[in-house]
């Protein structure tokens, strides 16, 4: 197949890519820079510019561009980043897509926390999304943006994606080194479920949806049994033979972390129903397997 992707230098789109080229798929990659190399094809999502016959010879566009969360959660600046880095790239793409005569499939990147806060009750694809935290209302109009791709016939997987488990990028880089450091602890109650998977799940299913003809609609990217906050410190700390006892009150994490608060303390039990309807068979179903193959 061919494959463009946006945010193909980032952590995820460089794994993916390397996967997709090694499984015999041609991949190029949307650069801003000048001049672009072999594989590369130039656009400039602020001005509305991409060139839309690479589009047109594409069969599945992959969109992860998009300013990092890890911003300072007081600025207005950050969030607004933030937010258009997103809805802007998934637009120009959605509308080039809607363009073609051939409109390829599109993996429009996403993210898990679109549900908002459900408490304990089991969330999937069907549950619906809920209150007004930044990464949240970031999601809906993510998810909004690629809608002109669906209305003009594409195949689009919006790709609900809960936080990446590997040692070598965020947050598991920087949470790895503060459990050894003896900083490990559970935020506020513990109770909150917290998403998650691992990498090469991340890999496997979004080349698995990427590959798959008949497929369509928001999948969950998280593994099978979501931990809480309080079960993913005790198997950190266990993996990496620490000690947690310690805990970071609710009311600490508020004023420290700002519109980012509601996604360290807010709780989303999520369920890859979609993917395993899909047929996709997880490597790491729960959180000690995603550690483990995240650490080793």
């Amino acid at each position: 197949m061919r494959v463009l992707i946006a945010g193909a230098s980032g952590f995820l789109g460089t794994h993916l890519s390397d996967h997709l080229r090694v499984h015999g798929h041609e991949v190029t990659a949307l650069v801003r820079r000048e001049p672009a190399s072999e594989h590369e094809s130039r656009w400039d999502p602020a001005a509305g510019q991409i060139d839309a016959a690479v589009v047109d010879r594409a069969d599945a566009v992959v969109n992860l561009a998009g300013a990092s969360v890890a911003g300072n959660p007081h600025s207005r600046k950050w969030a607004e980043e933030v937010m258009e880095s997103r809805v802007a790239t998934t637009r120009l793409l959605a509308r080039t897509i809607a363009a073609s005569e051939r409109p390829a499939a599109f993996m429009a990147g996403n993210g898990i926390s679109f549900y908002g806060d459900h408490g304990d009750a089991p969330v999937t694809e069907e549950s619906d999304s809920r209150g007004d935290a930044l990464l949240t209302r970031v999601a809906r109009e993510w998810d909004e943006a690629a809608e002109e791709a669906r209305a003009a016939g594409s195949r689009v997987c919006v790709l609900r994606t809960a936080p990446v488990m590997d040692r070598t990028a965020p947050p598991l880089k920087q949470l790895r080194l503060l459990f050894q450091a003896g900083g490990g602890a559970r935020l506020g109650s513990g109770e909150q479920h917290m998403p998650m998977i691992s990498l090469r799940d991340w890999i496997g299913a979004t080349s698995y949806l990427i590959e798959s003809r008949d497929v369509s609609g928001p999948f969950n990217l998280c593994c099978p049994r979501t931990p809480t906050n309080a079960e993913f410190t005790r198997a950190l700390a266990h993996a990496l033979h620490r000690k947690a006892f310690l805990a970071v009150p609710g009311s600490v994490l508020k004023a420290a972390a700002g519109d980012m608060a509601p996604e360290l303390l807010g709780s989303v039990n999520a369920r890859p129903a979609a993917l395993e309807r899909a047929g996709y068979d997880f490597e790491d179903e729960d959180v000690r397997e995603v550690l483990a193959a995240a650490l080793s």
